[in-house]
């Protein structure tokens, strides 16, 4: 599915210039089906203003003039605190996908996450260079979860990613109203056709969501995390993680990361964003376990934020997406690109020349708000 042809933009100078042009050229039915979140979106809305709330405190005095946002996760090196997120159906905003975006992130030296919705197959996603990282949904079909595994594990993958807060696809009304599903040529295409099928049926609804309702078990608990983590010597990482209940929990589990996230606002409406609960969950995990902060990322300074907050790291989800319609691969560079130079500018602006001075800063907060200083 190509988006409408238009003259490519001049270079834009935000995430927000690059959503914009986005929303200009793609379908409804698809801007819809990747801006929108659950119920009154009101989860989407919070995540980010709840990021527009926390202020940094910069240091002074510092020779800044060598700056570093290097850093290694899951026993990888890479350039910047950064990673894609799991996005299913990136060929909804252009032809190439996910094989054009992965190919940014190797480019970028950030890792790649390849959803099991995504409509490349593992293999070729991998094949592209960059590190990738597996995403998986607790499917019904047990054997077709292990087949998954062993998949990622076969071509190289470098760690293995859960979501653990979709035992259904929220209910999200815009796809709902729009009928939405998916056109004949993108398809999930890790999945078996004649799973994957269901998507593309119209009638009312949204199909995408009907096909979950088949695929998804509803059943993932902590007896199948720990199944789980003897089935595979991958990194594994739990997406989804909101109270620090949980998150310790997790590291009992044996879990190496979590990602602390709302889903975009996708799942639960009204769900707390990720970055209220960093600091406590920070402290509830200590250093046995990394963090990485999904929702409402849009700027090289929310970056520092999560990192200030008790963030290892960050992963952006839409803002690939939007790079992918304005113009493919070279999108997504440039989403890539302007995050790691926002990200330098601020470090240097704070006083920071690591990403450990970085995780040292004082936050300050707006009265009112339930996030509390680190």
């Amino acid at each position: 599915m190509t988006p409408a042809s238009r003259t490519r933009p001049a270079p834009a100078l935000t995430l927000r210039e690059i959503e914009a042009w986005a929303a200009a050229v793609l379908p409804p039915g698809v801007r819809d089906f990747v801006a929108g979140a659950a119920g009154q979106e009101l989860g989407l809305a919070a995540n980010r203003a709840a990021l527009d709330e926390v202020f940094l405190v910069p240091r002074m005095l510092r020779d800044v003039s060598v700056r570093s946002a290097a850093c290694e996760l899951l026993g990888s090196q890479f350039a910047l605190p950064i990673g894609v997120a799991p996005v299913a159906y990136h060929r909804l905003a252009h032809p190439e996908g996910e094989l054009a975006a992965a190919r940014a992130a190797a480019a970028a030296g950030v890792p790649f996450t390849a959803a099991t919705l995504s409509s490349f197959p593992v293999e070729r996603i991998a094949a592209e260079g960059a590190t990738t990282w597996f995403q998986l949904y607790w499917l019904k079909d047990r054997a077709q979860r292990l087949d998954l595994v062993r998949r990622a594990e076969a071509v190289g993958c470098a760690a293995l990613m859960l979501t653990v807060d979709v035992p259904w696809m929220g209910r999200r009304l815009r796809d709902i109203r729009n009928g939405f599903a998916l056109p004949a040529d993108v398809t999930a295409a890790n999945l078996a056709e004649a799973a994957g099928s269901a998507a593309h049926r119209a009638g009312g609804g949204s199909a995408v969501a009907g096909h979950t309702a088949l695929t998804f078990a509803p059943t993932l608990t902590w007896a199948d995390v720990e199944e789980l983590r003897g089935l595979t010597r991958l990194p594994l990482v739990l997406k989804g993680i909101l109270d620090p209940a949980d998150a310790a929990l997790a590291v009992e589990a044996g879990v190496d990361a979590l990602v602390v996230s709302n889903h975009g606002g996708r799942q639960l409406d009204g769900a707390v964003p990720g970055v209220q609960l960093l600091p406590e969950i920070r402290q509830a995990v200590g250093d046995r376990c990394r963090l990485l902060l999904d929702g409402g990322i849009r700027s090289g300074v929310d970056v520092l934020r999560a990192l200030a907050l008790g963030a290892d790291a960050v992963l952006i989800g839409r803002p690939v997406i939007w790079g992918l319609a304005m113009d493919g691969e070279a999108g997504v560079r440039r989403v890539l690109d302007l995050l790691a130079t926002e990200l330098d500018d601020a470090l240097g602006l704070a006083g920071c020349r690591t990403l450990a001075e970085a995780r040292a800063l004082r936050t300050v907060l707006r009265p009112g708000t339930a996030l509390r200083p680190v």
